[in-house]
C-alpha cells in the first residue's frame, strides 16, 4: 500500500489524496447509518424507540362488547404514551396462548387478557409470570390460583345474573319454566348463571313461587349458536315461558328462533349486555330486559390500574363495575335508538 523510499522507511506523501477520499467515504457512511437509524425501528410516528407497550388479547372481535373494550384500552393507554398491540383469540385458546407468547418475545411492558378459556389459559400466564411481565385480566377472570394476575377488572357478573333473574321474575309473575343459553367455559358467565340461580331460589323462599330451569344449553356467546339452542329448547319444552341468555348475541339468536317458531309472544327473553342491537330489540319488544354492562369503563379502569401499578402503587386484586337494568321505558327514552 505504501511506497518505500529506503528499506524499512515508509513515505505517506503519495497517499494523501487516497486518505482524503477514504475519510470522505467514512464520513458519508456514518451519515448514511444515522439517517437509516432515524427512519427505521420506531414504534410510532414520533420515532420514539422507547415507547412502552401493552399487549392485549381479547376473547373475540365478533362480539361488539369486546371491540368497545379493546378500543377503550387503546385510547386510554395512548393518553399515557403507551402503544397497544390489540389482538383477538377468536374463541380459540391455543391462538390466544400463541399471542401471549408473541407478547413475551416482544418484551411488552404489560399484558391484558380476556381469556377464551378461564382454566387452560393459565399455562400462558405462567410463561408471562416467569418472564417478569405483569398480567391483568378484563371482563373474564382466570380460574387457576397457581398463576399471578395483578388485577381483574370486570362487570359485577354475579350481580348482573341476579338482576337478570329479577327481570325474569317480574316478566313471568314469579313462576314458570325457563331455559338458559349458556357459555360455561367462561368465568364471567359462570358468575352470571350462579347469580341467576341464587336469585330464583331467594324468590321461591320468599314467595313460594317457583321458576324452574328446564334446559341449559351452550350457545358459545354467539348469535348463530344461540339460534340453534333456542330451537332445541322450544322443541324439547313446549311449556317454556322464558329464556335467559348470557349476552346479547345469544339473546338475539334465541329471538330469531322464537320468531321462526312463532313463539315470540309467549316466551320472554332476558339478557345481560346492553349492546345497541340488544337495546333496539328491547325497544321493539323482542327482549324484555338487559342487565347493562359498561365495556368503556372496564377498559378505562384496566389502564388506570396498570398505570398505578407501573408507578409502584399498591393496587386491588379486583375491581367490579355494577350493572343497571334496562327495560322498555329506558329504550323509549334512549336517543341513540331509532
Amino acid at each position: 500500500m505504501y511506497a518505500a523510499d529506503k528499506p524499512g522507511q515508509l513515505s505517506f506523501d503519495t497517499e494523501l489524496p487516497m486518505l482524503t477520499i477514504n475519510r470522505q467515504l467514512c464520513a458519508s457512511f456514518v451519515l448514511l447509518v444515522i439517517v437509516m437509524m432515524s427512519g427505521c425501528g420506531s414504534r410510532d410516528s414520533s420515532g420514539d424507540l422507547d415507547r412502552p407497550v401493552i399487549g392485549v388479547s381479547l376473547l373475540t372481535t365478533t362480539n361488539p362488547f369486546f371491540n368497545v373494550l379493546g378500543e377503550s384500552i387503546r385510547s386510554s393507554a395512548e393518553k399515557y404514551g403507551y402503544e397497544v398491540v390489540l389482538t383477538s383469540g377468536d374463541l380459540d385458546v391455543n391462538r390466544q396462548k400463541n399471542q401471549v407468547s408473541d407478547f413475551i418475545v416482544r418484551g411488552v411492558n404489560a399484558i391484558v387478557l380476556t381469556p377464551v378459556d378461564s382454566r387452560s389459559i393459565a399455562t400462558a400466564i405462567r410463561e408471562a409470570n416467569d418472564a417478569g411481565i405483569p398480567v391483568f385480566t378484563a371482563d373474564v377472570a382466570v380460574l387457576d390460583s397457581t398463576v399471578s394476575v395483578v388485577c381483574h377488572v370486570a362487570t359485577d357478573n354475579y350481580q348482573a345474573g341476579e338482576m337478570a333473574a329479577v327481570a325474569m321474575i317480574e316478566a313471568l309473575g314469579g313462576e314458570g319454566q325457563v331455559g338458559i343459553v349458556d357459555y360455561p367455559e367462561v368465568e364471567s358467565v359462570m358468575l352470571r348463571t350462579r347469580g341467576f340461580f341464587d336469585e330464583l331460589e331467594r324468590n321461591q323462599q320468599e314467595t313460594g313461587k317457583e321458576i324452574t330451569v328446564v334446559a341449559r344449553l351452550n350457545g358459545g356467546g354467539q348469535k348463530d349458536r344461540g339460534f340453534r339452542v333456542g330451537q332445541d329448547m322450544i322443541q324439547a319444552h313446549p311449556g317454556l315461558r322464558g329464556i335467559f341468555a348470557i349476552n346479547d348475541p345469544s339473546a338475539l339468536g334465541a329471538v330469531a328462533a322464537l320468531e321462526e317458531a312463532e313463539r315470540e309472544d309467549d316466551i320472554v327473553v332476558v339478557s345481560i349486555d346492553g349492546q345497541p342491537e340488544g337495546k333496539q330489540a328491547i325497544k321493539d319488544g323482542k327482549i324484555f330486559a338487559d342487565a347493562v354492562q359498561y365495556p368503556e369503563r372496564i377498559g378505562e379502569q384496566t389502564v388506570d390500574v396498570i398505570m398505578r401499578y407501573m408507578n409502584g402503587e399498591a393496587v386491588p386484586g379486583e375491581i367490579l363495575i355494577s350493572t343497571s337494568l334496562y327495560k322498555y321505558d329506558d329504550a323509549v327514552a334512549d336517543s341513540t335508538l331509532h
